[in-house]
């Protein structure tokens, strides 16, 4: 199981157009890139359960979140 970190700040992925254009809230948007630990996931959602449940079956050791609202 994945060990949880609250950090300060992440990077906003989701625009404010993306809650006008998805209104259901299913959006998920993805930045993944390759670093010198290895591979970064970056996530962001209007849902973050749905986030989770994908973050969570990547298995990795360490997910940062970011408190919000």
């Amino acid at each position: 199981m994945s060990k949880r970190e609250f950090v300060d700040t992440l990077p906003d992925l989701i625009t404010s157009d993306d809650y006008s254009d998805d209104p259901q809230g299913r959006r998920i948007r993805l930045r993944i890139r390759v670093t010198d630990q290895g591979l970064e996931v970056l996530g962001d959602t209007v849902r973050p359960d749905e986030l989770d449940r994908l973050l969570e079956q990547l298995d990795p050791e360490i997910i940062e979140q970011m408190l919000c609202g």
